[in-house]
């Protein structure tokens, strides 16, 4: 099996495990660690072209489990995270694994977090190798051991 169809079959397979998961997922500390990490993926190369921008707030309104949220409360808080990024990527970075580390408290909510993030990197066919870093540090935040992803 190639590399690729690999990743397919784990990225979908993450998405299913979000899935079964979604009525444990609605705390307002998994809401902003999502829209963190998304926002987190969007930004891993420094910037985020309109496309992308676009791309990723698709996936967020059409991502069964971030459902549970308000598309319009998602909406403003992946923004501001992009925002933020984008105004200075290292300063803004440290912000958002701050707001990433929130959801470290319930274990299941850390992992989802991260699930989100691998979902998000590799929705465009490429999770490429910044999107992967930005995830491994994300799990460093949550005190996840990036090998349990694949990092």
């Amino acid at each position: 099996m190639a590399l690729w169809d690999r990743f397919k079959e784990s990225a979908s397979q993450m998405q299913n495990q979000l899935v079964a998961k979604k009525n444990d997922l609605k705390s307002g500390a998994f809401r902003d660690a999502s829209m963190a990490m998304c926002a987190l993926v969007a930004a891993a190369d420094g910037s985020v072209d309109p496309a992308e921008r676009r791309r990723v707030a698709q996936l967020i309104a059409g991502n069964e489990v971030l459902q549970n949220f308000p598309a319009d409360d998602l909406r403003r808080r992946f923004e501001g995270y992009l925002d933020k990024l984008t105004a200075d990527f290292d300063f803004g970075k440290v912000s958002v694994l701050q707001e990433i580390a929130k959801a470290k408290k319930k274990p299941a909510e850390a992992r989802a977090v991260v699930q989100i993030g691998i979902v998000i990197g590799g929705a465009d066919g490429d999770f490429d190798q910044t999107e992967r870093a930005v995830v491994r540090e994300a799990c460093f935040a949550l005190d996840l051991p990036p090998h349990e992803f694949d990092l």
